[in-house]
């Protein structure tokens, strides 16, 4: 398969700061495993759709939620952002999609915590 997602050795070394130490038993290869997970994330796979280049879906799958658990990605997210300094365009999604009244309830400590403490712009 061709189009997989590779991150570069670069890419690496800019986002390894961030990930937890491994306690005992080494992990499994982190290059592949993140590659896998933004294979996932970018195609909107399933988990188990996952190409097998990537290694087992469920090592992927958990690896993604502990992390996530962990707030890696969003440290990772927001150092990134944060390197790339004021933005030379900003642009507006008009975007309208219509959502479930529970879905608002997502928001007050439950999927997403970190945004969830927030304070809220008045």
């Amino acid at each position: 398969m061709s189009d997989l997602i590779w991150l570069s050795v670069a890419q690496m070394r800019r986002i390894e700061p961030y990930f937890p130490l491994s306690h005992g038993v080494p992990r499994v290869d982190d290059r592949r495993i993140v590659s896998g997970i933004i294979f996932v994330i970018r195609n909107g796979l399933r988990w188990r759709d996952a190409p097998r280049e990537y290694g087992p879906h469920k090592t992927i799958y958990n690896r993604f939620v502990r992390w996530s658990r962990m707030g890696v990605f969003n440290r990772i997210f927001a150092a990134l952002a944060g390197e790339a300094g004021e933005p030379d365009t900003i642009m507006i999604d008009a975007t309208h999609l219509k959502a479930h009244r529970t879905a608002a309830s997502l928001l007050k400590g439950g999927l997403f915590p970190d945004i969830s403490v927030a304070p809220r712009a008045g």
